[in-house]
């Protein structure tokens, strides 16, 4: 449940969770030892200083509640605290209490360690880093000790971590930039899948490291066997149509010389034939013919739907939805057979079919409506399928086909990176098919 939850927190690009597993490491090793070294070495550093000064305070002390004996003990007094550089003031007024900046954590040290030894002090004051106020109760009245604070703390404390900063931020920016160019061939390799996988050619060669080289060969020989076995299926089936048409034209010229009544059934199923035909060109073709380009889709849908309105279909072009705006790179080729296969479809198994489209700054969806019956919920992922013919849903008696419009219609999608789904049309009550391509 734990790694679930840190899941969710976790950077998902490859470059996030190389720089986390970089700098972590880093930054948890500066913390460690900031602490251990840091709060044990220096505040053990402090605390023997400040246990030499305080011996040299209580012999101060001492001295001070001799100097009232008489003018000896005064001069005494004078003598060792100028040799001890201390400044000693009798009759000082002692202050409410320990004062320190709240960021001297050594501080901390020093008062805690100077009241444990010398029970005297009434008071310890270490208003910057140059100089400490003791004040301690005396026979001659409360007197107060200046002296340096070097006498009590290490110099320049964060000498260390001005270093491990400094020295760890650029051995892990040096790290990072190695790290940058050893991933550089990973994102370059998921690109060309990327574009691969939405029918893109991007020219692509394995470089990095041994094992980046092995999957970037393992890729372009995949992508090299799955473009000649496109291209061996294409060459196949047009040879097949071409060689079929031969003599298919000379049945219907045969069946020309016939009497028409006895002749029209056999043109019907000659026509039959060549349509067949025709489709399974179109399939064997695949949704990879033609580069990709820049076009305006709105444009291209509605010169696709003004072409079927033209050929006695009855359809219509709904005004375009979305606040998207520019070109989108599509294969035109391929988007025109998807959505006048869509088309066909819909008054094929309808009566009419409605053509809407809707462009965000994301993505673009085409969508073809109609009023036939549908397709059943548990039907639909079947009727994708090539050469899937549903009766029961589709009423075959309505038009003849051989189950590839919806399938060529997935395949385009998919070839431009997005999607073909199917639904239930609020409009118009029949199928609902979407092609929906991100930009």
């Amino acid at each position: 449940m734990f790694f679930q939850w840190l899941k969710r927190y976790m950077p998902r690009s490859l470059y996030g969770r190389a720089a986390l597993i970089l700098i972590l490491p880093v930054v948890t090793l500066q913390l460690v030892v900031s602490f251990v070294f840091i709060q044990r070495h220096f505040e053990g550093v402090t605390e023997q200083m400040t246990r030499s000064v305080s011996r040299e305070l209580v012999l101060l002390l001492d001295m001070v509640e001799a100097s009232g004996e008489g003018r000896e003990g005064t001069t005494q007094l004078a003598m060792l605290s100028d040799a001890l550089e201390y400044h000693v003031e009798i009759g000082a007024l002692l202050p409410p209490g320990n004062q320190r900046r709240w960021y001297d954590f050594s501080g901390l040290v020093v008062i805690r360690t100077l009241n444990d030894l010398v029970p005297a002090i009434r008071g310890v004051e270490l208003p910057d880093n140059r100089i400490v106020r003791v004040y301690a109760a005396t026979g001659q009245g409360p007197t107060m000790f200046e002296f340096d604070r070097l006498r009590l703390s290490a110099t320049n404390p964060h000498q260390l971590l001005v270093n491990m900063v400094f020295f760890g931020g650029l051995m892990t920016l040096i790290a990072y930039v190695y790290l940058r160019n050893q991933l550089r061939p990973v994102t370059r390799l998921a690109a060309a899948a990327e574009a691969f996988g939405r029918g893109r050619h991007v020219p692509y060669s394995p470089t990095g490291a041994i094992e980046v080289r092995a999957a970037g060969n393992a890729f372009l020989d995949m992508r090299a066997r799955i473009e000649r076995q496109i291209e061996q299926r294409t060459l196949m089936l047009s040879g097949v149509s071409h060689d079929l048409r031969t003599p298919l034209t000379r049945l219907k010229l045969g069946l020309s010389l016939l009497d028409r009544e006895d002749a029209e059934p056999l043109e019907k199923d000659v026509e039959d034939m060549r349509r067949l035909l025709d489709e399974f060109l179109s399939f064997a073709r695949g949704a990879h013919e033609g580069e990709p380009e820049k076009v305006d889709p709105v444009a291209l849908v509605r010169e696709i739907v003004e072409d079927s309105a033209r050929g006695g279909r009855d359809v219509t072009f709904a005004p375009v939805e979305g606040d998207g705006e520019g070109l989108v790179s599509l294969r035109v080729v391929g988007i025109k057979r998807a959505v006048e296969n869509l088309i066909g479809n819909a008054v094929r198994y309808g009566t009419t079919a409605r053509v809407s489209l809707r462009l965000s700054d994301k993505s673009l969806r085409i969508r073809v409506e109609d009023d036939g019956p549908g397709i059943a919920v548990e039907d639909r992922e079947e009727a994708v399928k090539p050469f899937a013919r549903l009766e029961p849903g589709r009423n075959q008696n309505r038009g003849m086909g051989v189950g590839l419009g919806l399938s060529i219609a997935a395949d385009v999608a998919r070839a431009h990176g997005g999607v073909l789904r199917l639904g239930e049309s609020e409009a118009l009550g029949g199928l609902c098919a979407d092609i929906v391509i991100a930009r």
